[in-house]
């Protein structure tokens, strides 16, 4: 499997990681009944929950343009230096962009975002290019 596609379905598993994390602070909130019902009348999350599901949204979208450049590049078999730099770089900078996000350290976290989407650019472009 190409360092592309692996760093997909690393950065897949991260999301995945966000989502139970979140899930289980939730079921530690409110109980697992509560968090298994409707949830219509739950109280607020806690400060750590909001932070995971604003993480949370912001990750699926990035993942989804991530996953997007990585499929057309794949499909126009574009893997070369660049891109395999560009799919390490979204990895590790959403890994950093996660804890930074759930610890809520102000003025760092968009430096990761950042190099996520260039990673991303990077991609594309190679793409474009080729």
């Amino acid at each position: 499997m190409s360092v592309e596609l692996s760093m997909l379905v690393y950065s897949t598993l991260l999301f995945l990681v966000i989502i139970l994390v979140q899930a289980g602070l939730g079921i530690a909130q409110n109980g697992l009944l509560a968090q298994a019902g409707s949830r219509d009348s739950l109280p607020a999350p806690t400060l750590l929950r909001q932070r995971l599901q604003r993480l949370s949204a912001n990750m699926q979208e990035n993942l989804v343009m991530f996953a997007i450049v990585v499929l057309v590049a794949q499909a126009a078999g574009v893997s070369n230096g660049t891109t395999a730099m560009a799919a390490s770089l979204f990895f590790y900078a959403r890994v950093a962009h996660a804890v930074i996000y759930a610890f809520g350290w102000p003025l760092i976290r968009p430096l990761f975002y950042f190099i996520g989407l260039y990673g991303i650019g990077a991609i594309a472009w190679q793409v474009l290019v080729a």
